[in-house]
C-alpha cells in the first residue's frame, strides 16, 4: 500500500503533558511510529524502552518487528492510498489494534474522531480494545480542537458506550 503524508509537528509541552496520562509501566516497549521530530518520542519517560518510525527517514511503520505494549504517536490524519486521500486514523487503530499488547494512545481532530464509528468500536471490542480515555486540547497554530485518545486491551470502560443500531 503505497502511502504519503503531511507532517504536522507537535508542541513539545502539549507532548509532555499528554505523556503523562498514559498509563506506561516500567520496561514496556512504546512505539512511536510516526515520530517525525520528536515531541512524543522524546517526552516518553526514561523507565520505558522507547521504538520509533519515521518513513521521511527510511522507518516505515509497517516495516516494525517485534511486539509493542503501547503505540503513542500523533499520526498522520490522512494517507494517500492507491491516489486516494482517505481518513486514515481507521487504518491505524485497526493496523496497531493487531500489534499491541497493552493500548494505543493517539492524538487525533474532529474529522479523525469521527472515523470511530459504532461498527469499528465493535471490532476494536472484538479485540479486547477499548476507549478508555480522550482528554480534549487546542493548538493555537492547527485548525479547532484535538483529542488525545487512549485505548487498552481488557479494560471497558464504564462511562463510554456505543449503540450498533443506525436510527431512522
Amino acid at each position: 500500500m503505497e502511502e504519503a503524508y503531511i507532517l504536522h509537528q507537535t508542541p513539545r509541552t502539549l507532548a509532555e503533558d499528554l505523556i503523562k496520562l498514559t498509563p506506561l509501566e516500567e520496561s514496556d516497549v512504546v512505539l512511536e511510529p510516526f515520530r517525525g521530530e520528536g515531541a512524543f518520542y522524546d517526552a516518553l519517560p526514561p523507565f520505558v524502552n522507547k521504538q520509533w518510525c519515521e518513513s521521511t527517514q527510511g522507518k516505515d511503520y509497517t516495516d516494525f518487528i517485534g511486539v509493542a505494549h503501547w503505540v503513542v504517536s500523533n499520526p498522520p490524519y490522512t494517507l494517500t492510498v492507491k491516489d486516494k486521500k482517505v481518513n486514515a486514523v481507521w487504518l491505524l487503530l485497526d493496523y496497531f489494534s493487531m500489534r499491541v499488547s497493552k493500548g494505543i494512545a493517539f492524538l487525533i481532530n474532529d474529522n479523525c474522531l469521527s472515523a470511530l464509528t459504532p461498527k469499528r468500536l465493535e471490532i476494536l471490542a472484538g479485540r479486547d480494545l477499548y476507549l478508555t480515555n480522550m482528554t480534549v486540547c487546542s493548538v493555537k497554530k492547527w485548525r479547532g480542537r484535538y483529542y488525545y485518545v487512549i485505548f487498552q486491551k481488557g479494560k471497558k470502560s464504564d462511562s463510554f458506550h456505543f449503540l450498533l443500531p443506525n436510527y431512522i
